[in-house]
């Protein structure tokens, strides 16, 4: 619907005049006292630069004069006023592309800004009309509509008509919803569908140009080599039937030369070329216009154009003149230049060939006419092998034996297999050509009206010419002339040319011509596409190519042009070439019909073109239609076609540079992950399903650098790319002062999260305090069904520290945190010993110590991390504890049972525990651990009194180490480990621990008084602690790696700091630790 626009100027203030100059000095937007370089945080907002306005480039002036927008001053700077917006937009121009004088000096350019001024017939609807006529037109639509009939052959080209008909129509979408700059038709994928597939595409696209320069150069020379100047061949056929493979060579020689002609002519100058595309236009319009007066002549007139049959099989009269056996002179009857041609002599008795003497001789005109009926013996098929004659319908023949085909007999044969779906791949190319409108949107008066309509009129005229000409061919000419593909029983005329008027010589001079300025503008387009591909920066090895001359002319792209067109070149066969170019061709349109379906489907809010004649149902027709059309052609080619597309595509999504183009296919892929988010179950997955979608907490130092960089080489080992990786970290302060540092420290997040390949998410928050950031993160982190179920995070190694006082405290309710919200939680301790992505681990174990059941997760962890390469030699030990009560031999064979249902390999040990006297190192420990924790609570104390405090505790952890080896260097005693139980000496431990117990309980606290008022809830802790470390050390003091069930934290909060000491004790003298706490659901099962 149109939209009215009201200017409504704004009154100015009586004093506004005063003073103007002085106010115009002043810089607007900076009130007194505050410095316009610093604005204060969240007063302005940081803006994508526009791509209309430049704002760097303005003067500060131009924004607006005197007070009138006063209240607006303030955001200038990024809000420019909408006159500056519309005077900008006013003097918007876009360069040309390809068409444009590039030996132009650009600063002359920049002076002289002239608006485009080309219309539709001249910017698009000729130079559409030029590319899509061309060398299958003049050289092979004669031959495929004598080989497939008139009715096939009308649906080979309604086929290719419709398919290049629905991409226009896809294509003028795409180009009415905005502005096309340089690149054309690659600029328009690729902005719709990515840098994967634009590049994937664009480079298709550009070898579909560049091999359609070679079957130019190819139809140039066979047009010269066969129709102009036979004699210049240089290579000369040395027996019978060598013709086709010299001509072949002719062609390959001069193909070659041709090329780097033509290259030197692009390199010159791109000029000159566009100087000439009017003339080669010229030449086309003048040769479809002789063959239109041709077959009106042919009406009234038909030319006399005898055509030789020897019975039913047609005669090449490329060595002969009278088509008769014997002739009459006044010497009397003698014998013809034929007759020595199929007999053995000239003389009438010599021997001939068996066929030749049996059938006779007959002439028949091989242009009868429109008005002739021809047409109904057209009209259907005549497929045939290689080497077949080329034989007329319903004429008389005398049958002969099989024979031994004698070489040198002037017949016209078939020189290739013929079928249906061949015929597509090569008619396809005289098809294409329907973006030159597209990639001149620069050069236009108005693109976004011409596009669309010079395109699709230049389709229905040209698809009016292709089936108007099938139909007037198979009513004008002799069926076996069609069939005749280089014109040998026309004396190796041109067949179209001779049905021209008022000269054949019309017809082949302007089809050379046009075949070789279509060449040229290959020649031309191709490098230039190849360029903006380059420029663009996707295509890392291909950036070479987007340099060239001081003037922007693409010298390296045009050498690897040259280089590409001479392997076509070298093919030689302009019916092997087509098919090739039809396949990057197909593939091109394909995608621009699924470009332009995607982004009807998905129905962005920028999708607002001005063709409004467009369907998706339509888009994905003609999709469809590009791919069957690229099978019909050729299976083969079409699947090394899309190899190589997809190998474009995989190298650019692995080594490419990011792009962000607003592409349909990153919209399709927020649509699919909106779609899959919504069916995704809410609740918790199964567990078959269940794996650890881990949230890993994440500490930035002063610089916003993260601290543990190798908690993310963890994850990525743990998480090989699977399921769902959110990396998080909290930054202390207020979102408006702190979202510069904010921004950088996710950028360096995520730079290191790319050097270790870790694939997830970065969400960094801002909070007042780091306790309740980290809350919000285990709250709030994810997505609907994508939520984290497990947190990562590194043990605290600073507890102890007096200048970090609430570490601990942040971790313990963390550790809450993730038990109230039912996540598992890893704790990696020493984690600047765990391996980087690129070590290896030759031997050695990673052990499990399962000592409570709490889900499986300390199971499943080491099977995940041994399908990482750093992991994969290791092997897995599981170690569980035996309490006095339990047979150990049942224990053990039944854990063997259940992993192996669990379908995980591992060695199973059991370990008794003996129930044995707490020991004075156990007291020593938690005398120290609650005079700390007296310590914290007392931390207002004055520095001298905390020094005090500390030193005292330090040398009381000094007596215990003491004691640690002192007890270390003593006889053994009963504290010790025993692998297999028995009912005697259970029985005589229980004696000996309860005669002792009294005395040892006695002697103990006479050695400290002190221990006897110890919390015994922590002394028995502590006991566990100790002993168990004392196992684990034990056992696996040289493992890769340890895993161990976490206890959880006292349920009173008074007791925080000793459960920090507890796993300290727990974890003491090992390596690499992961504490393992799991979230209470099942998350293995022995079930398929």
């Amino acid at each position: 619907m149109p939209t009215n626009f009201t200017v409504v100027p704004v009154e100015a203030r009586a004093d506004g005049d005063q003073d103007e100059a002085a106010e115009l000095s002043e810089a607007p937007g900076a009130p007194e006292g505050h410095e316009p370089d610093s604005p204060s945080p969240g007063d302005g907002h940081s803006r994508e630069n526009s791509p209309i306005v430049n704002n760097g480039d303005m003067e500060r002036e131009s924004f607006f004069e005197g007070k009138n927008m006063a209240l607006f001053e303030e955001e200038m700077d990024s809000n420019p006023m909408v006159s500056s917006l519309l005077n900008k937009l006013a003097n918007y121009t876009n360069l040309s592309q390809g068409v444009v004088e590039h030996e132009e000096d650009e600063e002359s350019r920049r002076r002289e800004v002239k608006s485009p001024g080309m219309g539709t017939f001249i910017g698009v609807y000729l130079p559409c009309l030029q590319n899509i006529l061309g060398v299958i037109l003049f050289l092979r639509l004669t031959w495929i509509v004598g080989v497939a009939g008139v009715l096939e052959s009308f649906l080979i080209v309604f086929m290719c008509c419709t398919c290049t008909m629905l991409t226009a129509i896809s294509m003028s979408a795409i180009a009415t919803n905005g502005v096309v700059p340089a690149g054309g038709s690659y600029y328009m994928i690729s902005r719709s569908l990515g840098p994967e597939f634009g590049g994937a595409v664009g480079l298709c696209f550009y070898l579909g140009t560049t091999f359609a320069g070679a079957m130019y150069i190819l139809g140039t020379i066979e047009i010269f080599l066969t129709y102009i100047s036979p004699g210049a061949a240089i290579i000369h056929p040395k027996s019978e039937g060598d013709e086709a493979m010299a001509l072949l060579n002719n062609m390959r020689v001069y193909g070659t030369c041709t090329l780097a002609l033509m290259a030197m002519v692009v390199f010159v100058g791109v000029k000159y070329v566009n100087k000439l595309a009017l003339v080669f236009l010229a030449c086309v319009v003048l040769s479809i216009l002789a063959i239109y007066a041709g077959v009106i002549k042919s009406a009234f007139d038909p030319p006399d154009i005898p055509v030789c049959l020897l019975g039913n099989r047609t005669l090449s009269r490329r060595s002969f003149d009278i088509c008769a056996k014997v002739h009459t002179t006044n010497n009397g009857t003698g014998t013809t230049t034929l007759w020595g041609l199929f007999c053995n002599g000239s003389s009438p008795s010599a021997t001939c060939d068996e066929y030749f003497a049996q059938n006779n001789l007959t002439e028949i005109q091989g242009i009868p006419g429109v008005a002739s009926g021809v047409l109904l013996d057209n009209l259907w098929s005549a497929y045939a092998d290689k080497g077949v004659f080329v034989e007329k319908k319903g004429t008389p023949s005398a049958p002969v034996s099989e024979e031994s085909r004698p070489g040198g007999l002037p017949y016209v044969l078939t020189d290739i297999v013929t079928y249906f779906t061949m015929l597509v791949g090569i008619y396809f190319p005289s098809v294409t050509g329907i973006m030159a409108g597209s990639n001149r949107s620069g050069d236009l008066r108005d693109a976004q009206k011409s596009i669309p309509t010079g395109t699709i009129l230049a389709i229905v005229t040209t698809s009016f010419i292709y089936l108007s000409c099938i139909v007037l061919f198979g009513a004008c000419i002799e069926g076996v002339i069609l069939r005749d593909k280089f014109g040998e029983a026309l004396q190796g005329n041109l067949v179209i040319g001779m049905l021209a008027w008022p000269s054949p010589w019309v017809i082949v001079i302007g089809s050379f011509f046009s075949t070789c300025g279509a060449g040229l503008q290959s020649l031309t387009g191709a490098p230039r596409l190849l360029q903006a591909i380059a420029r663009d920066g996707i295509i890392p090895f291909l950036q070479v190519f987007g340099h060239g001359k001081a003037n922007g002319e693409p010298t390296w792209a045009l050498l690897l042009t040259a280089f590409i067109c001479e392997t076509g070149i070298l093919i030689a066969s302009l019916d092997s070439v087509a098919p090739i170019l039809s396949m990057f061709f197909l593939m091109c349109y394909m995608f621009v019909n699924l470009a332009c379906a995607v982004q009807t489907l998905l129905r962005t809010p920028n999708w607002r073109p001005r063709f409004r004649y467009y369907h998706w149902t339509l888009s994905f027709l003609g999709m469809s239609l590009c791919l069957a059309l690229m099978f019909i052609c050729s299976w083969y080619y079409a699947l090394f076609a899309m190899l190589i597309a997809g190998c474009i595509y995989k190298y650019i999504e692995y080594r490419g540079a990011e792009k962000e183009w607003g592409d349909g296919i990153r919209g399709l892929s927020l649509n699919a992950a909106r779609y899959a988010l919504l069916r995704v179950e809410h609740g918790p997955p199964h567990t078959k399903n269940w794996r650890p979608q881990v949230l890993v907490m994440l500490n930035l130092d002063s610089e916003q650098c993260v601290k543990h960089p190798r908690l993310l080489s963890f994850t990525t080992q743990l998480k090989a790319g699977k399921g769902l990786t959110i990396v998080g970290s909290v930054l202390e302060g207020t979102y408006l002062d702190k979202h510069t540092e904010a921004q950088q420290a996710e950028e360096n997040i995520r730079s290191l999260m790319s050097a270790e390949k870790t694939k997830g998410f970065c969400q960094l928050v801002v909070s007042s305090n780091l306790r309740d950031g980290m809350s919000h993160l285990i709250q709030s982190a994810g997505l609907g069904g994508m939520k984290h179920n497990t947190v990562l995070m590194a043990w605290p190694e600073s507890w102890k520290e007096e200048d970090n006082p609430f570490s601990w405290k942040n971790f313990v309710d963390t550790v809450r945190d993730t038990t109230a919200a039912q996540q598992a939680l890893l704790v990696a301790k020493n984690v600047d010993l765990f391996p980087q992505n690129q070590e290896r681990f030759s031997d050695g174990h990673i052990d499990v110590w399962w000592i409570v059941h709490d889900g499986g997760l300390l199971m499943l962890l080491p099977f995940l991390l041994r399908q990482h390469k750093v992991w994969r030699k290791c092997r897995m030990r599981i170690f569980t504890v035996a309490q006095v009560d339990d047979n150990s031999i049942q224990m053990k064979k039944d854990l063997q049972t259940f992993l192996y249902h669990l379908r995980i390999s591992a060695e199973v040990e059991v370990v008794e525990m003996v129930e044995n006297d707490i020991s004075a190192f156990t007291y020593e420990k938690t005398l120290v651990m609650e005079q700390r924790s007296q310590m914290l609570k007392q931390m207002q104390l004055s520095k001298t009194e905390r020094e005090r405090e500390a030193q005292l505790i330090h040398d009381r952890n000094t007596a215990s180490h003491s004691a640690v080896a002192a007890r270390a260097q003593a006889p053994p005693t009963p504290d010790k480990v025993q692998m297999t139980w028995t009912k005697e000496k259970l029985i005589a431990e229980k004696y000996k621990n309860k005669d002792n117990s009294v005395s040892g309980f006695k002697d103990l606290f006479s050695l400290k008084p002190e221990w006897g008022n110890l919390n015994q809830s922590n002394v028995r802790r502590m006991h566990t602690a100790v002993k168990l470390n004392g196992v684990v050390l034990n056992k696996s003091q040289d493992a890769q790696l340890v895993l161990l069930n976490m206890p959880g934290p006292p349920r009173n909060r008074q007791g925080d700091e000793n459960y920090m000491e507890f796993l300290e004790v727990l974890t003491e003298g090992l390596n690499r630790v992961l504490l393992v706490r799991g979230s209470g659901r099942e998350v293995i099962t022995i079930y398929s």
